[in-house]
């Protein structure tokens, strides 16, 4: 088998198994097959409580993805093209596992129809549903309304929007139930 010395990662050579753990416990140390399938395998010659360590935090920064906060920014009386296009948008964002901050701004004597603009939020929030799930829900703050959206797991994500627009049709679910009654 191919050796490495870790700390220094110099190769000792293709050694017998023996040979091998002689010279790691010499120093100190263990004997770690890194590439079993190699033809030789390799062994390194490392700290086995260090290695674990070093191993168990790559599988954590591997695990840990860091998503982004996108933000998506409303007015109460947006158009319904430019509406699917931001809603196309947002679950674009949350498909790539980002989260998204709905803002709905309002301006002069629109704060005189706050509830038109609660309309156009939660029918943001009913429209991405299939997509993410509310962590901040609608809130009034200033002269603004603001929510913020987190995805769902890969595997419950079903997106409403295609990419050019259309509303994309549900799947058929089977009655779980039949009726016999009718007559």
């Amino acid at each position: 088998m191919r050796v490495i010395l870790a700390a220094t990662n110099e190769q000792l050579g293709v050694l017998r198994l023996d040979e091998a753990i002689r010279r790691a416990r010499s120093i100190g140390m263990d004997l770690v097959e890194i590439a079993p399938n190699a033809q030789p395998p390799v062994c390194r010659i490392v700290d086995f409580g260090k290695f674990r360590y070093d191993l168990a935090k790559q599988e954590k920064e591997k695990k840990h993805v860091v998503g982004k906060v996108k933000e998506i920014k409303f007015r109460v009386n947006i158009d319904e093209h430019d509406y699917l296009t931001k809603v196309r948008h947002a679950e674009d964002f949350l498909d790539k596992g980002n989260k998204v901050k709905v803002h709905l701004q309002f301006r002069g004597r629109e704060m005189a129809h706050q509830d038109l603009g609660l309309l156009v939020v939660k029918r943001v929030k009913e429209d991405l549903s299939g997509m993410a799930h509310v962590d901040m829900e609608p809130k009034l703050v200033g002269r603004a309304i603001g929510m913020t959206l987190s995805p769902l797991p890969a595997n419950k994500r079903h997106r409403k929007f295609s990419k050019h627009g259309e509303i994309l049709e549900p799947e058929a679910v089977e009655p779980d139930h039949t009726d016999d009654d009718e007559d």
